[in-house]
């Protein structure tokens, strides 16, 4: 069943006498509903509305220049779907998912979409811990950041496991004995009985107050310890009192002050040069600027106002929640509706403000100021990538501007587990929703040639009939591996549409070498030449992309022979294992307490599997 038709929704279809002719636009209904552009192939662009027949009309009767953007994309559209929906809110919903799942090329599509860390304080425990995540759920714990900046992130979490020693153990278990932490003073020893409820949940507070940007009142707390310590000549007590003191002093004396409050904010700067667009992304937490982030969009469809409510839908999710007020430079679109749905992902209120005077206009101003400067950082990065795209191109020959550049590598352990991986660089970065493995089908004995063969002709159909070959194959290894990839562009026809280069690590002391076709020698280049750094770093990210999917694939199947000894552990148990814990990794580590909170695996049974587990690896089997 489809997303669709779990919602009860209906698609409609156009016509065949034209993407937006009358006819079909007099069958579209004036109720809420998503519209979805298509192209030969692909989704050219979603959209949401009030009224799909309103919209659509608009595109219809569309008067703009013909080198606009919109122009362009309608002139590509060869079918338009629409999607009704009750409400307009399910039609905002559901245009995020679209896109989301599409990336059309017309839409606003955040590139950098990684999520930050941010720090836990697991409040549900009895004993409290401080750890790193990128995932905020729903657990009782405390969250704080996200931290764009790692330095700032890194000296908050230096001074919290140094001054305040709470565990670091994931789990609590009865003790005799503390562990080393304790000996070291980086732990109050839980586990041993080392420390009482109430002193262990005070220095929780601590560290909260100070988390919270609460610094001052902390420094007051340990100022009045630290002097009652020294008067009740307890001077070892005054000491490490004294030490916090100077080491929260030292930590948060360079914090940028943002606000005389504690609240959380996120700021959006825009800035609009020709037709692109920066964005910036401030994050503020309890007063304090804690990172920024920055989003450039090259040739944007759509007004500010529509354009921030698309960034803001695709930026926040139930695992990035939004906090509790974001500053924006403009109104936004069905501003309602936004703040609704992020308050649905928040889980409580979300205010929208558009500053127009005090602190809040002058954090504005830094995010404006952040995005304008996208710009000039953008300007850099395209000179130089012309310039190396043009050495590139003249130092090896190349037929086409380098701009789209695959790399194929294959990883296999005596033909155990092959597999190929691709990756693709455009413009000089990653563009990893286009990075692809492959599991080896028709070879199970070591064949490099055969092996590179099955994964070139595979990729080779794909990009024929989806039209998405690149101007380069980058191929690693030496001539062996070139002729091979010869002769497969031979037979479809691509050796004059598609760049061959080699590149292979030889073991004398010339270093790298690069081979093209019809050239016998191979061609060197100085150890520190920009186009020679560039192909190694695609061959590098190749190579680690198939090493960690193959021992992935050997991880699993180390891990299921062993299961497969254990009475009573079927697939479905097996799967219910790697969902719960999430890795192979994870479930080896695992407590029999841990493993014992599987659904369908009782305490018993992951007894058993600990056990099976451990002798696994004391055999050198797991």
């Amino acid at each position: 069943m489809t997303l669709d038709q779990e919602k009860g929704l209906v698609p409609e279809t156009v016509s065949p006498e034209g993407p937006l002719a009358a006819a079909f636009l007099a069958t579209v209904s004036h109720g809420p509903g998503v519209y979805q552009m298509l192209g030969r192939r692909e989704v050219l662009y979603v959209g949401k509305a009030r009224d799909l027949r309103k919209r659509l009309a608009q595109y219809a009767h569309y008067k703009g220049p013909s080198h606009s953007k919109t122009a362009v994309m309608l002139s590509h559209v060869l079918r338009v779907e629409t999607i009704l929906t009750t409400t307009e809110k399910e039609a905002l919903i559901l245009e995020a998912s679209l896109i989301k799942r599409h990336r059309p090329r017309y839409n606003v599509i955040l590139r950098d979409d990684k999520t930050y860390p941010l720090i836990k304080v697991s409040l549900r425990d009895k004993w409290p811990r401080v750890s790193v995540t990128r995932k905020r759920l729903r657990d009782g714990s405390r969250y704080f950041g996200p931290y764009a900046a790692p330095g700032a992130m890194r000296a908050t979490l230096q001074l919290l496991y140094a001054q305040f020693p709470l565990r670091h153990c994931r789990t609590v278990r009865k003790r005799e004995r503390p562990c080393l932490n304790y000996q070291m003073g980086r732990c109050l020893a839980p586990c041993a009985g080392k420390v009482s409820k109430q002193e262990y949940d005070a220095m929780v507070e601590a560290v909260l107050a100070i988390l919270e940007g609460k610094v001052d009142k902390v420094q007051r707390s340990l100022e009045a310890k630290m002097h009652a310590a020294a008067e009740a000549l307890a001077f070892e007590q005054a000491a490490l009192l004294r030490d916090q003191l100077q080491a929260l002093t030292s930590t948060t004396e360079h914090q940028v002050v943002a606000a005389g409050h504690s609240l959380d904010q996120d700021v959006f700067g825009l800035h609009r040069q020709d037709v692109s667009v920066g964005i910036a992304l401030l994050f503020v937490r309890g007063g304090l600027i804690t990172g920024a982030q920055q989003f450039f969009l090259a040739d944007p469809i759509g007004e500010d106002g529509a354009l921030l409510a698309q960034v803001l839908l695709q930026y926040y999710s139930a695992q990035r929640q939004p906090p509790r007020e974001l500053l924006l430079p403009c109104a936004l679109e069905d501003e309602a509706l936004i703040a609704e749905r992020l308050a649905e992902l928040r889980e409580a209120p979300v205010s929208l403000y558009v500053p127009q005077r005090g602190k809040r206009m002058q954090l504005m101003q830094m995010a404006a100021a952040n995005a304008a400067q996208l710009f000039s950082e953008e300007a850099k990065k395209e000179a130089a990538w012309q310039t190396l795209s043009q050495t590139m191109q003249q130092k090896l020959k190349l037929a086409n501007a380098p701009e789209v550049i695959e790399c194929l590598d294959i990883s296999n352990l005596l033909g155990k587990q092959a597999v190929g991986s691709l990756v693709c660089f455009i413009h000089g970065e990653k563009e990893q929703r286009r990075f692809r493995h492959y599991r080896i089908r028709s070879k199970e004995t070591p064949d490099d040639y055969a092996m590179m063969r099955e994964v070139l002709e595979r990729r080779i159909e794909k990009g024929l009939t989806a039209h998405d070959l690149p101007d380069m194959l980058l191929i690693d290894g030496g001539k062996g591996q070139l002729h091979v990839a010869v002769d497969v562009l031979a037979r479809f026809g691509l050796l004059q549409t598609i760049d061959l280069v080699a590149i292979a690590k030889e073991k004398s002391d010339e270093g790298e070498k690069l081979f093209r076709p019809g050239r016998k020698d191979a061609i060197l280049f100085p150890a520190h030449a920009p186009v020679l750094l560039y192909l190694m770093r695609i061959r590098d990210e190749a190579h680690r992309f198939g090493i960690g999917f193959h021992r992935r694939l050997r991880g699993k199947e180390q891990l299921h022979s062993l299961l497969d000894q254990i009475p009573g552990i079927g697939p479905q148990r097996k799967k219910q294992l790697l969902r719960s814990l999430g890795s192979v990794r994870r479930i080896r580590e695992a407590t029999v307490e841990e493993l014992g909170t599987v659904p369908g695996i009782g305490p018993e049974l992951a007894a058993q599997i600990n056990q099976h587990l451990q002798q696994g690896k004391a055999d050198g089997r797991g």
